[in-house]
C-alpha cells in the first residue's frame, strides 16, 4: 500500500486555500499525511511577498551604493541597516507569516469538521528560512544583522502558530533553497557563510518546536519559469551533506526530508550520495521525481535508480506547483498515486 507516501512541497496554483484543501484531497487524500494551504493568493511566489518586510522595516533604509541581483528584476531595490542599530532594534512589522498560517488553519478546521478534509490528515504550514526572506534584499555589510534581527521576528511567528494550532495537527516545513542555489552551490556570488552555520540558523528555529508537532525540510533548487533550476546539482550530495548537519544538529525530531531530482537524472551516480545519509531511521525520505513531462515511465526510471541507495522512500515533485497551469493538476496528482504505488512495488 502506498498510503502516506506522497508529499506536497507547498504552492498549489488554484484559488484559494479552500480549494487547495478540497481538490487535493479527494484526489490525494489516503497517500498524503499533510496537506499544505497552497500559498495560494500574493504568497505563491515564495518570498517576494515578504520583500516588503525588508523595504518597510524600521530601522532600514536603501543602499544605494548595491544593485540588487539581475534575477530579482529591474527597480528591485537593496537595503541597508541604519548606522548604529543593534538586531534587536530593528522592527520588521506584522508576523505575516503566522497571520497567514492562522487563517488557513480555521479554513482547514473548518473543511475537516465538514469531512473533506481526512481526520488524520494533518495542517502543514511552510516557510522560508530567515536567510531566505533577507538574502536577496540586503547589502552583503548588512547581511549578518538583519539576518539575526529576521531570525527572532521569525521566532515570535513559530511561536504563536505553535500557540494557536493543536500540536497533533500540526506540521512545519522549512523551505532550504536560498542556502543552496545562492550561495553554496554559486560560487560567483559566494559569502563567508558555511554549510554548518547555515544550518545552524534553521536549527535555532526548528528547536523551540515542540516534538509533538512534525517538522520537515524540503530542500530545493528553486522552480523558475520552464521548471528548471537555477543551477541544476551534480548529485545529491550537497543535499545528503545538509541533511546529514541538521540531522546531528536539531535537537527534536525531524519527521521528513524532500529532495529533488532533475527529470535527465536517472543515472546511479546522482542517487549514490544518498548512501551516506546519517539520519535517524524514523524520518521519512520523499524524493522530488515526479515529472509531468515524462510521465510513469520517467518516474519509474527514477525510482528504480534510487532504490540501489535508498530501499524506502515516497515521491514528490522537486518543488512546489505555484508555476503550474491549474488544468494540469488532476494529471499531475494522478500521476503521483501511480509513482507512489511504483515506489512500494
Amino acid at each position: 500500500m502506498a498510503h502516506g507516501r506522497v508529499h506536497l512541497v507547498g504552492s498549489v496554483p488554484l484559488s484559494s486555500a479552500d480549494e487547495v484543501f478540497t481538490v487535493v484531497s479527494a484526489k490525494l487524500g489516503d497517500l498524503i499525511k499533510r496537506i499544505p494551504d497552497g500559498e495560494t493568493g500574493e504568497r505563491l511566489g515564495f518570498i517576494s511577498w515578504a520583500n516588503s518586510q525588508i523595504a518597510d522595516a524600521k530601522g532600514m533604509e536603501i543602499d544605494k551604493d548595491i544593485q540588487a541581483p539581475p534575477h530579482l528584476g529591474r527597480g528591485v531595490k537593496v537595503y541597508k541597516v541604519r548606522a548604529g542599530l543593534r538586531p534587536s532594534e530593528i522592527d520588521f512589522g506584522p508576523h505575516i507569516y503566522a497571520d497567514a498560517a492562522l487563517r488557513s488553519y480555521e479554513r482547514f478546521k473548518l473543511l475537516r469538521e465538514q469531512r473533506k478534509i481526512p481526520s488524520t490528515t494533518r495542517f502543514q504550514v511552510c516557510l522560508p528560512t530567515a536567510m531566505a526572506v533577507i538574502f536577496s534584499s540586503t547589502s552583503p555589510a548588512s547581511r549578518p544583522t538583519v539576518w539575526t534581527a529576521y531570525e527572532q521576528h521569525f521566532l515570535k511567528d513559530v511561536e504563536r502558530i505553535v500557540d494557536a494550532i493543536p500540536h497533533d495537527e500540526l506540521a512545519i516545513q522549512w523551505d532550504v533553497a536560498t542556502e543552496i542555489d545562492r550561495i553554496l552551490e554559486y560560487p560567483e556570488i559566494a559569502v563567508d557563510y558555511s554549510a554548518q552555520a547555515l544550518m545552524d540558523s534553521v536549527a535555532r528555529l526548528s528547536d523551540p518546536i515542540p516534538a509533538t508537532v512534525e517538522l520537515g525540510i524540503h530542500f530545493c533548487y528553486g522552480d523558475p519559469p520552464g521548471h528548471k533550476h537555477f543551477i541544476e546539482p551534480k548529485d545529491m550530495g550537497l543535499m545528503v551533506q545538509l541533511a546529514n548537519i541538521l540531522a546531528r544538529t536539531v535537537r527534536r525530531p525531524i519527521n521528513w526530508m524532500h529532495m529533488p531530482v532533475p527529470k535527465d537524472r536517472h543515472d546511479a551516480a546522482y542517487f549514490a550520495p544518498l548512501g551516506e545519509l546519517k539520519i535517524d531511521p524514523l524520518t521519512e525520505m520523499y524524493l522530488g521525481l515526479v515529472h509531468l513531462t515524462d510521465g510513469k515511465a520517467g518516474a519509474l526510471k527514477r525510482i528504480q535508480a534510487a532504490h540501489e541507495f535508498l530501499p524506502t522512500f515516497g515521491v514528490a515533485t522537486e518543488c512546489g506547483w505555484g508555476r503550474r497551469q491549474p488544468d494540469t493538476l488532476p494529471e499531475l496528482m494522478e500521476l503521483h498515486r501511480v509513482a507512489a504505488e511504483l515506489a512500494v512495488a
